[in-house]
């Protein structure tokens, strides 16, 4: 279902509000860029920040300014089974393509309180749904045998975003999952190590930044074409890594404010670079030509 690249979208602020003309502007990059689709509202998109009309209107926006050019996968994952209801109810209403649902956070749960979250926010919604593990922020993971299980029980299930940072684990996702289940790397910096034991794309920070160079590394591997993807990689790596020399999405916006784009704004807890970090993330984006 899900196959190449897709923009996890940072939110843009300016004074205290979401920036509707940069965010409007960061979706006709990313098309621009060539890449196959946009997350509005992950992590990437601070989603523990944003109230719910805030939340609701990104997706509307997203779906409004993408206009059918590229798929809309909303995030509307929350550790409340029912208000991961409400927001995956609410995105579908405004238009969304398909929902990226995270893993619960904070609550650990069981992994059989996994499956039957997952499942009751899916059978309330008509669309595709993408999980998303990301056991550094959750503090638990969706079990391989999870995922087979949904797979095989929940239609619209049909993907996951897999930000372990574990190739093997990857490896026994593809072996395990039926084929039209698709796997896609969460990790700018693992997505060719994951695709190379079968993901199929990655949900990407680093291409709200180089959206072109992100979406050619996929499109070249899966062209065949490993050694112009390795050249991209090894290329671009020293940026997948700074990208988090802070939280995300903190150095995607101060990259993106250096180049004109947007305000670096985030929201409490989060704040602006350390100089030393801000000092690094320079250096590094200008050795790769962003700068």
């Amino acid at each position: 279902m899900f196959k190449g690249t897709y923009t996890a979208l940072v939110t843009p602020f300016r004074d205290g509000r979401f920036d509707e003309d940069a965010f409007a502007r960061l979706i006709e990059d990313q098309i621009a860029g060539g890449v196959d689709g946009i997350v509005p509202v992950g992590t990437t998109g601070e989603s523990p920040t944003v109230d719910l009309d805030e939340h609701i209107r990104v997706i509307e926006l997203a779906v409004q300014v993408a206009a059918k050019r590229v798929t809309v996968i909303a995030g509307t994952g929350s550790n409340a089974t029912a208000e991961a209801v409400n927001l995956s109810e609410g995105a579908v209403e405004k238009g969304a393509d398909a929902l990226l649902l995270v893993n619960p956070y904070y609550n650990k749960p069981s992994q059989e309180g996994l499956f039957r979250h997952y499942k009751t926010v899916a059978d309330s919604v008509p669309v595709p749904i993408m999980l998303y593990s990301v056991p550094g922020r959750t503090c638990g993971e969706i079990a391989v045998e999870t995922v087979v299980r949904l797979a095989a029980n929940v239609p619209n299930i049909v993907s996951i975003k897999e930000a372990g940072g574990s190739v093997d684990r990857v490896g026994q996702l593809v072996g395990a999952v039926p084929e039209n289940f698709t796997i896609l790397s969460g990790d700018d910096s693992l997505t060719l190590p994951f695709l190379s034991v079968g993901a199929v794309g990655v949900v990407s920070v680093a291409s709200n930044v180089v959206p072109k160079a992100v979406a050619d590394l996929v499109k070249a591997f899966r062209a065949g074409d490993l050694a112009s993807a390795q050249a991209l990689h090894k290329k671009y790596l020293p940026l997948f890594k700074d990208l988090f020399i802070e939280a995300n999405p903190v150095p995607a916006k101060a990259i993106l404010s250096w180049l004109g784009k947007m305000s670096a704004e985030v929201r409490l807890p989060l704040c602006e670079l350390s100089p030393v970090s801000e000092a690094k993330l320079r250096k590094t984006a200008t050795e790769v030509g962003i700068l």
